[in-house]
């Protein structure tokens, strides 16, 4: 995969799993391939990996990927990459974090960081929508850690693209009752007449 950032070369979820290992700060598995380890099986192809992090965890997420190249997307959505200092701190409305092997390598993965207040994660998009981190994902049988499909199908619902509408489709028969109620409750909150909702009921 290619776009005017750059190449695409994104790392599997094994080895993603095996960078993050020992890693002393939480981190998940998000976008569409958090669906795919909800559901348990592959059910579209993904061009890239996403994962999400805390935002308080900045300092111990650059020590992690020290030798790494990190680029913030600054502003968010407009095609503009810039490196990410050394110990600088990113505040919103930043908070797509690209990352390399070396300058000359291909994009590898995006870190998204997300906000959080005391044991509770904090949408970013707004701040009423929040649940417990203990709460925020789960892990697959191999150890990996992904987002839970509620918070995923969350961020998904602000532009649905077709991918989006596949990943609703294919996670909502596997909803608990709770997530079916969290998610609702959520987008009821946020974007009020989304077509997901009727679907929620």
């Amino acid at each position: 995969m290619s776009n005017a950032l750059g190449r695409w070369a994104p790392l599997s979820l094994a080895e993603v799993s095996k960078l993050f290992e020992g890693a002393k700060f939480p981190w998940w598995i998000a976008g569409g391939y958090a669906i795919e380890l909800a559901i348990g099986h592959p059910h579209r192809p993904h061009d890239d990996v996403d994962i999400l992090v805390l935002r308080r965890d900045q300092a111990a997420i650059q020590a992690h990927l020290a030798s790494w190249d990190l680029h913030v997307a600054d502003p968010p959505g407009a095609g503009r990459l810039r490196p990410w200092l050394s110990k600088e701190s990113l505040e919103l409305p930043l908070h797509g974090v690209w990352c390399r092997p070396a300058p000359d390598s291909p994009w590898a993965f995006e870190l998204m960081l997300d906000e959080a207040d005391g044991d509770d994660w904090v949408s970013r998009r707004d701040p009423r929508v929040r649940l417990p981190i203990d709460r925020l994902g789960r892990v697959t049988p191999a150890g990996i850690p992904y987002l839970a499909s509620e918070i995923q199908l969350y961020y998904k619902a602000k532009a649905v693209r077709a991918k989006d509408q596949v990943d609703f489709a294919a996670a909502l028969p596997r909803l608990g009752t709770e997530q079916r109620l969290w998610l609702r409750d959520a987008l009821e909150t946020t974007a009020p007449s989304h077509p997901w909702i009727a679907a929620l009921r």
